[in-house]
């Protein structure tokens, strides 16, 4: 039995990490300690409720440029602004939904 569930469960697996948006992806690449899969995920999921799919790409690189975040959170331009809004939105809704 446990032949044939293990080749079903390795498809969603990767199923699963095939289709991870950017944000989830950054998330599990990001290094940190906390970034379980299951944590990641979730992340994934609040960005995939709150940004769209340019946002999502534009928060992804925020894992990996901390620094670039401080940048656009104190820019005068209404372009980053109206982002660091959404962004905002979405880190509140992944805190409530991902602890």
């Amino acid at each position: 039995m446990i032949r044939y569930l293990a080749p079903g469960l390795l498809a969603l697996v990767c199923a699963t990490s095939a289709g991870a948006n950017p944000v989830s992806q950054a998330c599990l690449a990001s290094g940190r300690s906390a970034a379980t899969f299951e944590l990641c995920a979730c992340v994934g999921a609040a960005a995939s409720l709150t940004l769209s799919d340019r946002d999502q790409r534009q928060a992804a690189q925020l894992f990996t440029d901390p620094q670039r975040a401080q940048e656009i959170s104190q820019s005068s331009r209404n372009r980053d602004a109206s982002f660091w809004e959404r962004y905002t939105v979405f880190t509140r809704v992944a805190e409530d939904m991902c602890g």
